[in-house]
């Protein structure tokens, strides 16, 4: 893809969506941090209807550690994963609070050295929080950059290299947003809905889904069923 393609593909994203933000509800850095250690394999919607309930009882490190594992358990329980991630989350607050006074980090080494943050969380950190031109490459950006070949890779680290070489420096920091809210709602990962897409005349993807995928209605056989009320 050439670098005037790629200008109008985020130039249009833009336009479109000026300001992006994570759908993660947060506050601070830290309600952040412990949100996006929640997201891992859950969606938006489940974590914030669990921070929620936490946040208003339980939004610093000092607070979550008070709950102790058992706890935070009973505010994150209807997430996946949600043992190995509550443990994750007091140890975090512990070093948090032995290293740096309580505060989230702003430098991808340190964050990298808490529980449960990886590379991809680190960037989110680092780009949400703290507006640094990061950018956390998810299943979404992964596919929406493969398949649009804004930046295509064999690998989420491969991708997210060739993203922060190709995308244009103005549109650098909100990149990230638009490629997550992208994938999330228009280019899925089945039937894509390319007929409703913002940049599908720039899009590379060789086999786009232009049509209407339901049935017309004629074809259907009208039939006619009693329904039990509930």
């Amino acid at each position: 893809m050439n670098p005037q393609k790629r200008y109008e593909i985020f130039s249009r994203l833009q336009q479109a969506n000026p300001r992006p933000t994570t759908e993660l509800k947060y506050k601070t850095p830290f309600e952040l941090l412990v949100a996006v250690i929640l997201s891992a394999q859950a969606t938006d919607v489940g974590v914030n209807k669990a921070t929620a309930k936490l946040y208003p009882v339980a939004n610093t490190p000092e607070a979550i550690l008070k709950l102790g594992i058992s706890g935070l358990k009973r505010y994150i329980k209807t997430i996946g994963l949600y043992n190995s991630k509550a443990e994750n989350i007091i140890k975090t607050c512990s070093m948090l609070i032995e290293l740096h006074g309580g505060e989230v980090p702003d430098n991808r080494e340190e964050l990298e050295a808490l529980p449960g943050v990886g590379r991809k969380t680190a960037n989110v950190i680092l780009n949400t929080a703290f507006g640094q031109p990061t950018i956390a490459v998810d299943t979404h950006i992964f596919r929406v950059s493969n398949r649009t070949r804004i930046a295509p890779g064999k690998n989420v680290l491969e991708v997210e290299k060739k993203l922060l070489k190709f995308v244009p420096d103005e549109f650098m920091h909100d990149a990230h947003h638009w490629l997550i809210l992208l994938g999330r709602y228009t280019c899925v990962a089945r039937a894509p809905k390319c007929s409703e897409c913002l940049i599908k005349e720039l899009c590379e993807y060789k086999q786009k889904n232009m049509g209407n995928t339901k049935k017309p209605a004629a074809t259907k056989r009208k039939t006619t069923r009693r329904v039990k009320k509930s």
